[in-house]
């Protein structure tokens, strides 16, 4: 499980326990199956991260819901990728490539449901870019309706693996994946993913992503 849960953990059980020692069994009962629902939630399953740096994985476990040209700072031919993680999808955000995080660029923003298409505008949000051999790419994570901690485990100036764990969303939120456009896309709107597994997209050349 991801540390993170301890503080709701806690809380959970000691609300059981007071709830059972004072009688109140049905309520006791409750606040333990919602505080398992909880742990649950913080699970971090371990991922066979394939090994060839041609692939550019997915960043998170989810569905596709959007698909969209870039940035308007992004080169002419980016996509952007955008993957809605519901309460029962794994929240752990994995690295898409191998490389160097450049910039952690973090904006304050309102908390609209994550599936809609403005959520990647207005939604608080934190945009980590990874410089490889073959440009930047970019995993935005974005804090949905009942999303209020956007964590990020990585700093500018430091090396990531491919498949590698960065960062954490609590709840339901959104993450989008920036690509350059050397590539070729390989999912689809309503295609389900999974964080440093699912391949999202291929280069177009054998040129190593992270040399």
């Amino acid at each position: 499980m991801v540390r993170d849960v301890w503080p709701y953990l806690t809380a959970g059980l000691l609300l059981a326990a007071l709830l059972a020692l004072t009688g109140f069994t049905t309520a006791a009962l409750a606040a333990a199956a919602l505080t398992a629902g909880v742990a649950a939630f913080f699970r971090d399953p371990h991922r066979d991260v394939p090994s060839n740096p041609r692939l550019i994985l997915s960043p998170a476990d989810g569905k596709v819901v959007e698909i969209s040209g870039g940035p308007q700072d992004w080169p002419e031919g980016a996509r952007c990728v955008s993957i809605f993680l519901s309460v029962f999808d794994v929240h752990v955000n994995r690295s898409p490539v191998s490389g160097a995080i450049s910039q952690i660029l973090y904006t304050p923003g309102s908390f609209v449901p994550a599936f809609r298409h403005k959520a990647s505008l207005e939604n608080e949000q934190n945009l980590i870019s990874i410089e490889t051999g073959r440009g930047t790419l970019g995993v935005k994570q974005i804090a949905g309706l009942i999303a209020r901690r956007i964590r990020c485990w990585k700093r500018p100036g430091e090396p990531v693996r491919q498949g590698e764990r960065i960062g954490f969303i609590t709840f339901g939120s959104r993450v989008d994946l920036l690509l350059p456009p050397e590539i070729d896309l390989k999912v689809s709107v309503g295609d389900r993913v999974k964080g440093g597994t699912s391949v999202m997209a291929v280069y177009r050349d054998p040129k190593v992503a992270g040399a």
